[in-house]
């Protein structure tokens, strides 16, 4: 009977971070030590015993070889795990020595080992460098997954030799303050546009109200950054350098800038649907190019245009589209 592999967390399976496992797995070029970070460590988990369950139980072993990967025990006679102890809540130097120990001897059911390393920021600085050892001429056939939610609190010769996955933590996120509001405003003002735009009044209108719209659009973006990289850098050790804080805050705020621009291609797409199925068949072409000048705008910002800049060239091009059509 072959083996089931143990699924990847709904969250994450299909996602690109997994594809690129897999491909890696499958082409046997996965790297021999990756660290997979996030800010919720039970994901970060599921994610590295389905990872271990496919480098262990491989199709290429009959199936007498294969063994069980639990999510409880993880009990497969050449999968390895280490966590933080004591109450002090930290990796020591003679747990690593151990777990290196064990790895260092050669597979007794698969092809290969692998070894989990449970928020690995917890390693004492003794650890740290007797792991490091490790990393630097690692043991044939095995894997090592470090997990972490802090991974700036590692040591920067640690994760220079890591593949890095991140995934983020499940559930919905929570919108900025105010989101909601631009959103129903954004889409008023698509409705308005949608009934003709043709005598001044109602093009001086609908430029304020883009500007409007423009400016708290930045002010939005600009208090989730703040709120978001508060949050994240009270998690940063101390000692880290300027320039990778820098680096951090800076992928917070591109992270957050697609995520509410996608929200506005959602919303145009949603408004664009509801009319067409309403029988307002001549809004088609002035939706296409509205949502192809957006993924062109949200494309330029890749090449440093500021966001409101961008925003504001999508609303009053899409002004232009308007203006151009008959109303309805």
């Amino acid at each position: 009977m072959s083996h089931a592999s143990l699924p990847w967390p709904a969250s994450v399976d299909g996602t690109p971070a997994i594809a690129v496992i897999e491909r890696a797995i499958e082409r046997r070029r996965l790297s021999h030590s990756l660290l997979v970070t996030g800010p919720d460590h039970d994901l970060l988990a599921a994610v590295a015993l389905a990872l271990a369950d496919r480098l262990l139980n491989s199709p290429e072993l009959p199936p007498a070889s294969h063994r069980p990967v639990h999510a409880d025990t993880g009990n497969h006679p050449d999968l390895f795990e280490l966590r933080p102890a004591g109450k002090m809540r930290q990796i020591g130097a003679e747990a690593t020595r151990e777990l290196i120990g064990k790895v260092q001897v050669s597979a007794t059911a698969a092809h290969c080992k692998v070894a989990i390393i449970h928020e690995c920021d917890r390693m004492h600085v003794s650890a740290a460098n007797i792991f490091l050892k490790t990393l630097e001429e690692p043991p044939a056939n095995t894997t090592l997954l470090l997990l972490t939610s802090r991974p700036y609190s590692l040591l920067p010769t640690i994760r220079s030799r890591c593949l890095n996955f991140r995934f983020p933590a499940t559930g919905e996120r929570p919108a900025p303050d105010g989101w909601e509001a631009w959103k129903e405003d954004y889409r008023a003002w698509l409705g308005r546009l949608s009934q003709g735009v043709a005598d001044k009044k109602t093009v001086a209108d609908a430029i304020f109200a883009a500007c409007g719209l423009t400016a708290r659009f930045g002010a939005i973006l600009d208090f989730a950054t703040a709120d978001l990289w508060k949050k994240e850098k009270a998690g940063l050790p101390e000692d880290l350098k300027e320039d990778e804080r820098e680096a951090i805050e800076t992928g917070l705020s591109k992270g957050l800038r697609a995520r509410l621009f996608a929200d506005i291609e959602q919303v145009t797409s949603a408004f664009a649907r509801q009319a067409l199925l309403a029988g307002n068949l001549a809004m088609r072409p002035s939706v296409a190019e509205a949502i192809s000048q957006l993924e062109h705008k949200v494309g330029l910002l890749n090449l440093n245009l500021d966001e409101s800049a961008a925003l504001e060239a999508f609303l009053l091009q899409s002004l232009r589209i308007w203006t151009r059509r008959p109303a309805a």
